[in-house]
């Protein structure tokens, strides 16, 4: 089968082969430190493209400002009329009501909704009905439901709790981002005692919410994986996986050189299960099952020519998709026990015959406004690899600069 590896110029391509994604917003304020694998000053080595990075001058630190005290959001207790706003458009009956008023319970949004006392323009709504700028909303008076009494935790919630903890890279009252360790699935299949889905339990509010999956990595796969601890959060967060403006950096080692060092990968990619495996394969368009999966591919730094340290860019979010490319232009990520094929292929002394993918970093706008900016440090197997290659860690990531499509 042949493959399509196309370099990185710019090059009109077809209708089927676009996708729909947005541009990266600049991180925010909250985003401490600089950028994962750039060197602090120095101008950046050449762009993906081939383009030269401009140089800029050194910024000013800019003075810490002290950390400002949570506001507390009352709620009405006497009917009152509020306009939509521009940032509000287009925004569900039921999502508004939990922006605007944090703490609310879905039970009592649900009921106001229902006994019709929530009005837009004047006429009864329903919690799903999109919202237009501008528009008025009678909100009655509302209240926070009594707390239940929280029962104390059991000692393996406890271990569990601890090791949710460990794990977290970053967390706010909305969204958590753990650096999931290879070996621990994120939800259960068969025979599955311990995952991630299951071990968030021990995070229940007191209303019974549990925080929510936003999207997946494979169970061998570590690195940044995102949690929606709200259900306001989990509909902004999922909805900014749909519509690609997640985006997410991958660090992988293979055996070879990939040529071109920067390149794009399309396939289509079908799964194949037998009775106790299941496989991505390359597919043609149109056979049953099949979907378009874009990957954008670098090298970042080579130990010899025998192993080659790539940085990876998802732009579709494929079962197995950068384990199955990889192995499709020949380069299968070391350790796969799914996809390296290479027969009479030694896996140099020192090196741990584990996957060595990792999901390095995820950028994502936050449900309440601003960037997160979340990096997984290399894994303790990968970090061996490293060290034993020679691998500079700090070295310019240049799929960086890859395109957002």
């Amino acid at each position: 089968m042949s493959r399509r590896i196309k370099r990185m110029n710019p090059k009109p391509r077809s209708r089927d082969e676009r996708d729909d994604a947005r541009p990266i917003k600049a991180r925010s304020a909250k985003t401490a430190g600089p950028r994962p694998g750039g060197k602090p000053g120095g101008a950046k080595p050449p762009r993906f493209a081939g383009e030269r990075a401009e140089r800029r001058p050194p910024k000013a630190e800019p003075e810490r400002a002290a950390p400002e005290k949570p506001v507390e959001v009352l709620l009405p207790t006497k009917v009152q009329t509020v306009k939509v706003t521009a940032d509000e458009n287009n925004m569900r009956v039921d999502r508004f009501l939990e922006a605007r008023f944090p703490g609310l319970s879905f039970s009592h949004i649900q009921r106001i909704v229902r006994k019709g006392e929530l009005r837009v323009n004047g006429k009864r709504a329903d919690s799903k009905d999109r919202l237009e700028e501008g528009q008025s909303v009678r909100i009655p008076p509302l209240k926070l439901d009594t707390p239940k009494a929280a029962s104390p935790l059991s000692e393996a919630a406890q271990k569990t709790l601890a090791a949710l903890k460990e794990m977290t890279i970053y967390e706010d009252d909305d969204v958590l981002v753990l650096n999931k360790p290879l070996g621990l699935a994120v939800q259960g299949g068969s025979g599955m005692t311990r995952h991630i889905d299951q071990m968030l339990e021990v995070m229940r509010d007191s209303k019974g919410q549990k925080p929510r999956l936003v999207h997946r990595i494979d169970r061998d796969t570590s690195g940044c994986l995102l949690i929606a601890k709200t259900r306001f959060a989990a509909s902004h967060l999922t909805g900014a996986f749909r519509s690609r403006s997640a985006r997410k950096t991958y660090w992988a080692l293979v055996p070879g050189l990939p040529k071109p060092k920067q390149g794009r990968i399309s396939t289509f990619l079908a799964k194949e299960e037998s009775e106790d495996d299941t496989i991505m394969r390359i597919a043609q368009h149109g056979d049953e099952g099949a979907s378009h999966a874009v990957t954008y591919y670098a090298v970042v730094e080579t130990a010899g020519n025998k192993l080659t340290w790539v940085s990876l860019k998802p732009v579709t979010g494929r079962t197995h998709q950068l384990r199955a490319h990889m192995e499709h232009i020949g380069h299968p990520i070391v350790g796969d026990p799914k996809y390296f094929n290479i027969e009479n292929w030694q896996l140099p002394g020192g090196l741990q015959n584990r996957l060595h993918l990792l999901a390095r970093r995820i950028v994502i706008p936050h449900p309440r406004g601003g960037v997160i900016d979340a990096t997984a440090p290399l894994p303790p197997h990968m970090q061996q690899s490293w060290n034993l290659l020679g691998l500079d860690a700090s070295r310019f990531d240049p799929i960086e600069n890859a395109p957002e499509e």
